[in-house]
């Protein structure tokens, strides 16, 4: 605006100047029959008016030249501030501009990690469907233990009874056992006797061999007496009495005293005797039981 002004003030002197040369072209025309004087005084006085005319336009200028530069250096200071206001415009428009794509940096991120929370909640959808399945499996589970706890709580009234039967079965498996030990006690003491006996056994059946060994000896040597006797003697009754040996010698005389009949009575009877004591074995065991 200061500008435009100041091309107006300048232009109007100029406009003057121009009319008043023309003036003086036209008054130099007009006035071709003056004298020559008048024409100089009049030229002298109209350069002193364009003097004193351009010394006001001079000044005019002057001032407008220093209004110039006052706007100049206003100016330049505005286009400084201008400036700096440009340059910080632009780094706050930087600034919004990073604000703005780390943002949009952001929204993406949350918008993928949104993509992959919906896929998460779809997978948790699906789990809690899963979950709802498997809960209904377990209260029907639930329920099934609950009524199997119901029967244990039914059957466990019976438990008494049951350590009642329990503890009668542990004492009659307690007899049995003091049973079969005595059992086995009973048949290894037979067992031994058996052996005993049957020791004695074989010592008496060696006895009753030697018995008869020393039978047929004795028995040998009275005929042998018999003949020595019969031949240094031969009467008709020794001969008779030759023949019939248990006349001879008052009947049977060796059998009798040496008890041959009575040992093998009692070795026949020993067999019999401890098949009588191993038998004693499971009628003892009857016995226990029925006691039992």
């Amino acid at each position: 605006m200061s500008r435009r002004n100041q091309q107006r003030e300048i232009q109007v002197p100029l406009s003057r100047i121009e009319e008043r040369r023309g003036g003086l072209l036209l008054l130099h025309g007009s006035r071709s029959h003056h004298s020559h004087s008048m024409i100089l005084e009049d030229r002298i006085a109209i350069q002193h008016r364009e003097i004193q005319s351009l010394l006001s336009d001079n000044q005019q200028l002057a001032s407008g030249h220093v209004a110039l530069k006052h706007d100049l250096s206003a100016a330049e200071h505005d286009l400084r501030v201008l400036s700096v206001t440009a340059s910080d415009i632009k780094a706050e428009r930087d600034a919004e501009i990073r604000d703005v794509y780390e943002r949009s940096l952001k929204l993406d991120a949350e918008a993928r990690a949104v993509d992959a929370m919906t896929s998460e909640l779809a997978r948790v959808q699906a789990d809690l469907h899963q979950f709802g399945s498997a809960r209904q499996d377990l209260t029907a589970q639930l329920q099934a233990i609950e009524d199997d706890l119901a029967r244990v709580r039914e059957d466990s009234q019976e438990v008494p009874e049951i350590k009642a039967e329990i503890e009668i079965m542990r004492k009659e498996i307690q007899r049995g056992r003091a049973a079969i030990e005595y059992e086995k006690k009973t048949r290894v003491s037979n067992l031994e006797q058996r052996q005993v006996m049957e020791r004695s056994m074989i010592s008496m059946a060696n006895e009753i061999e030697k018995l008869h060994a020393e039978l047929a000896n004795a028995e040998k040597r009275a005929r042998a007496a018999v003949a020595a006797a019969t031949a240094a003697n031969p009467s008709p009754g020794y001969a008779a009495s030759y023949g019939n040996p248990d006349m001879a010698y008052g009947g049977n005389s060796y059998t009798d005293p040496y008890g041959i009949n009575k040992v093998q009575g009692a070795a026949n009877a020993g067999p019999q005797f401890v098949s009588g004591a191993i038998l004693n074995g499971p009628y003892d065991t009857q016995q226990t039981h029925v006691h039992r």
